[in-house]
C-alpha cells in the first residue's frame, strides 16, 4: 500500500534573518498567466518613461583654456589622460576623472592644429600655424624643462593635421602635400601627391595600419597606401568633407563628416556609393571619432548639437546640446565606451556619457538584474507606438528644430519637382538616381 505524504522542506520558504528576501515558487505555465504580455507592456511602457525622465547626459566640464579648442588627443592606454590644445598655441593636459589641469604651457605661435601619441604613448607631436613639429613628453609630474620640446622638425609648408601608426614610429602630416615621417628623422620618408591645393584632415587606418586616408580642399577623399608609391583610390564628392573615422572593428569601412550636413558611410571595396547616409545635423559637420565597439560614432557640428549615431542607422539614437555650448570643434569617444569628450569655440571641454540614462558608479546585483529584464522589455515591445514614440521623443534647440522643418520642406520640393518631371517627360528621358548616388561625382583610381 502506497501512502502518500505532503513533505515540505523549510529551507524554500522561510528566512535564516529578517533581511532576506521570502522565497515565492513560480509556475511558468502560460496558461496559468493569461495577463503576462499585457503586464510586461506596461513595465516596458514605464522602463522607457523612466529612462527618459533619467537621461541627464552631461557629466562635467573641464575649462582653463583663455581661447577656443581646436584638437584633442586621447592616450592609446591611459584612460585618464587627455591633452588639448587651442587657438592661441597653448598646450593643456588633463587627469579627467579628477577634472583637473595637470600642465598647461605655449607650444606654438598661432594655432595647434593637431595633436597624436606615438604608438606607445610615451610621447606625443603636435603641429601649428608655425610650421613646426614638435614631440613633447607624456609626463604628469611638473618641470621647468617641460616647455622645451624633445625634437623641433621645421617644415616649408603649414601642416593642417597629423596621425600616428598604431604600430610603428611613423606618422603622417597633411597640408599642401601628404608626407610620411619617421620618429627619429628629421626629414620626410615619403610624400604623396594628387593634384590638390591641400589637404586638411588624415587618419591612419586601425586594423589595415599601412592604409591611409586623406580629405582634400577639392572636395574629394583620397585613399593612400604607404607601401605604395602614389595615392590608390579617390572619391570625389559634391561638398567638401571635413573629417574622415575608420571603423576599429571593420577594416574596409570609413566614414566621412560632409559639409551638406550628413555623414557617409563607404565601404573601400565599392566607393562609387555609400553604404548609408546618416542624416539630422542642420548645419556642416566638423569632427567624428568611432566607439571601441566599431557599433557607433559620435559627430560634432556648427549646429551646437552632438549627435550619437548606430553605423547600420541613418538617423541619430540621441543627441546632445546645452545653452552654452557653441560651435563643436572636435569631439572622442573614450577607450572604455563610456564618455564623450567634446570641446567647442568658448574654451571648454565637456564630458557626456555615451547612454544619457546611464547610472554611473557600482551596480548592485539586484539594480543589475532589474536594468537588464527593463532592456529586454524595450527591446521586446520597441515597435509598439506608443513606446517608440517616447523612446525617439528628443528637445532640441528651436534654431534646430527650425532648420529642420525647413530642410524637410526643401528636399520634399526637390523630390516632388523630380517625380513631376519623370512624369511629363518620355520614358527613359529622366532616369530615376538612387538618393545615396546623388552625393559622389566620381571615383578615380
Amino acid at each position: 500500500m502506497k501512502v502518500k505524504v505532503i513533505n515540505r522542506n523549510p529551507d524554500d520558504y522561510l528566512r535564516e534573518t529578517k533581511r532576506n528576501i521570502h522565497k515565492v515558487p513560480r509556475n511558468f505555465d502560460p496558461s496559468l498567466h493569461p495577463f503576462e504580455a499585457a503586464r510586461e507592456y506596461v513595465r516596458a511602457l514605464n522602463a522607457v518613461k523612466l529612462e527618459r525622465v533619467f537621461a541627464k547626459p552631461f557629466v562635467a566640464s573641464l575649462d582653463g583654456h583663455r581661447d577656443g579648442i581646436s584638437c584633442m588627443g586621447k592616450h592609446p592606454q591611459m584612460l585618464s589622460f587627455l591633452i588639448s590644445g587651442a587657438y592661441d598655441g597653448e598646450i593643456r593636459m588633463w587627469d579627467v576623472p579628477q577634472q583637473m589641469c595637470l600642465k598647461d604651457f605655449v607650444a606654438h605661435n598661432g594655432v595647434v592644429r593637431g595633436i597624436t601619441f606615438t604608438n606607445t604613448g610615451n610621447n606625443f607631436i603636435t603641429i601649428g600655424d608655425d610650421k613646426l613639429i614638435k614631440t613633447w613628453k607624456t609626463d604628469n609630474s611638473w618641470d621647468e624643462k617641460d616647455d622645451i620640446p624633445i625634437k623641433t622638425i621645421p617644415n616649408k609648408t603649414v601642416l593642417t593635421s597629423i596621425t600616428h601608426h598604431y604600430k610603428q614610429s611613423i606618422f603622417a602630416t597633411c597640408g599642401e602635400i601628404c608626407q610620411l615621417w619617421e620618429d627619429t628623422r628629421n626629414e620626410s620618408i615619403k610624400k604623396f601627391k594628387w593634384g590638390v591645393s591641400s589637404l586638411h584632415d588624415v587618419k591612419f587606418n586601425p586594423i589595415e595600419t599601412h592604409v591611409l586616408s586623406a580629405c582634400c580642399s577639392d572636395s574629394s577623399i583620397i585613399l593612400y597606401d604607404i607601401r605604395d608609391v602614389g595615392p590608390v583610390h579617390k572619391v570625389v564628392m559634391k561638398m567638401k568633407t571635413n573629417s574622415v573615422a575608420w571603423n576599429p572593428l571593420e577594416a574596409f569601412v570609413f566614414t566621412a563628416a560632409n559639409e551638406d550636413y550628413n555623414l557617409y558611410s563607404f565601404d573601400t571595396r565599392n566607393l562609387r556609393r555609400p553604404i548609408n547616409v546618416h542624416m539630422d545635423h542642420v548645419s556642416a559637420v566638423i569632427d567624428l571619432d568611432y566607439s571601441p565597439t566599431g557599433k557607433e560614432f559620435v559627430s560634432g557640428s556648427y549646429d551646437k548639437t552632438i549627435r550619437i549615431f548606430e553605423t547600420s542607422k541613418g538617423h541619430s539614437r540621441d543627441v546632445y546640446h546645452t545653452k552654452r555650448m557653441q560651435r563643436l570643434t572636435c569631439i572622442k569617444w573614450s577607450l572604455d565606451n563610456k564618455y564623450i569628450l567634446s570641446s567647442s569655440d568658448e574654451m571648454n571641454i565637456r564630458i557626456w556619457k555615451t547612454k544619457a540614462s546611464e547610472k554611473l558608479g557600482v551596480l548592485k546585483p539586484r539594480e543589475r538584474v532589474a536594468l537588464n529584464y527593463s532592456e529586454v522589455l524595450k527591446e521586446k515591445y520597441a515597435s509598439h507606438p506608443q513606446i517608440k514614440r517616447i523612446a525617439r521623443h528628443r528637445q532640441v534647440p528651436k534654431h534646430v528644430y527650425n532648420a529642420q522643418r525647413e530642410l524637410r520642406m526643401m528636399k520634399d520640393k526637390i523630390k516632388r519637382k523630380d517625380a513631376n518631371r519623370r512624369a511629363h517627360s518620355k520614358k527613359g528621358q529622366v532616369p530615376f538616381e538612387a538618393e545615396r548616388k546623388k552625393s559622389v561625382i566620381s571615383v578615380q583610381t
